[in-house]
C-alpha cells in the first residue's frame, strides 16, 4: 500500500529525479498530465538532461524495477527509460536529451520531422512527439521550452506525409498481399494504415499526439475495427476490404484548399 498521498508522492519523486546529475527538468506526462487518468493509471515522468546522462545514477536510487541504458529503446528521440515501482505505484521514467528536444522543436516549427520505429507502435513515432510532450506535459521541476501552438508548416506537412504513407501502405497490400490471400499481412497493413491515417487527421486539426493509445478514437477511425473483424482469407474479399480501407482513408482527410 502507498505510504504517501498522490501529491506528496509526486513531489518527493520529482525532487529525487531532479537531483540526478545533469538533469535540468522533470515533467509529468501521459494521462495524469492530461487529466484523463484512472485511479490505477501508471505515472509517466520524464527527466530532461543536458550533457551525458548515466542511468546508473537512477539505478542507485534503489527503486524496484528495470532501468534501461540510454539508447536501449532504439537510439532515436525516445531513447530509453525505466519501469519502476515507487511507493506502491507503477512509474515509467523516460529519458529526454535537451539538445535533441530543442533541435526537434526547431525542426517542427519548419514542418520537418522523421518517423522512427518504436516498440508497441504500429506506425512508429514522429520525431515531433517529443515536441508534443512539451506542449501537454506538466513541468514539475526546472524549466522547459514550450511550442507556441501547433506550427502551421507542421500541420500541413505532417498531414500530407501521413496521408500519403497510409495510401502507399494500402496500395502495396492490395497489389501484393490481398490477391494472394495473405490474411495476416493484409490485416497488418490495414491496421498500420489506419494508424497512419489517424496521425494525418490529428495533424490536420493541429492536435498534438504523444502515443498511439487513443489515436483511432480521437481521429474518428474506429470503423476499422469492423472492417478488420470481417476479413476472410479469400483473395477477392481481401482486395475488396483493402479498397474499402482506401475509401475510409480518403474520406478521413479532406483535400487541401
Amino acid at each position: 500500500m502507498p505510504r504517501l498521498c498522490d501529491p506528496d508522492f509526486l513531489s518527493a519523486t520529482a525532487d529525487r529525479l531532479a537531483a540526478l546529475p545533469t538533469v535540468r527538468a522533470v515533467a509529468l506526462g501521459g494521462s495524469r498530465a492530461e487529466g484523463t487518468h484512472r485511479p490505477d493509471s501508471d505515472w509517466d515522468l520524464a527527466v530532461y538532461y543536458r550533457g551525458p546522462f548515466d542511468p546508473a545514477d537512477l539505478r542507485a536510487v534503489g527503486w524496484q524495477g528495470e532501468v534501461c541504458g540510454v539508447g536501449d529503446w532504439g537510439g532515436g528521440v525516445f531513447n530509453g527509460g525505466a519501469w519502476l515501482t515507487i511507493d506502491g505505484r507503477r512509474v515509467d521514467v523516460h529519458y529526454r536529451d535537451l539538445d535533441v528536444v530543442e533541435h526537434e522543436l526547431a525542426e517542427a516549427e519548419q514542418g520537418r520531422f522523421r518517423v522512427e520505429p518504436l516498440l508497441f507502435h504500429l506506425a512508429g513515432i514522429p520525431t515531433y512527439l517529443i515536441v508534443a510532450e512539451l506542449a501537454v506535459n506538466r513541468v514539475l521541476r526546472g524549466e522547459l521550452p514550450r511550442p507556441a501552438g501547433y506550427p502551421d508548416k507542421l500541420r500541413r506537412g505532417a498531414a500530407d506525409r501521413w496521408h500519403g504513407t497510409a495510401r502507399a501502405t494500402l496500395g502495396y497490400a492490395k497489389a501484393n498481399h490481398a490477391p494472394k490471400g495473405r490474411l495476416t499481412e493484409t490485416a497488418g497493413a490495414v491496421a498500420t494504415a489506419a494508424t497512419q491515417a489517424a496521425h494525418a487527421v490529428l495533424a490536420a486539426r493541429g492536435e498534438w499526439v504523444t502515443n498511439e493509445k487513443r489515436l483511432l478514437e480521437r481521429a474518428g477511425l474506429r470503423v476499422f475495427d469492423t472492417l478488420l473483424s470481417e476479413l476472410s482469407p479469400a483473395p477477392d474479399a481481401l482486395v475488396s476490404a483493402v479498397a474499402r480501407a482506401e475509401e475510409i482513408v480518403a474520406a478521413a482527410l479532406p483535400p487541401a484548399p
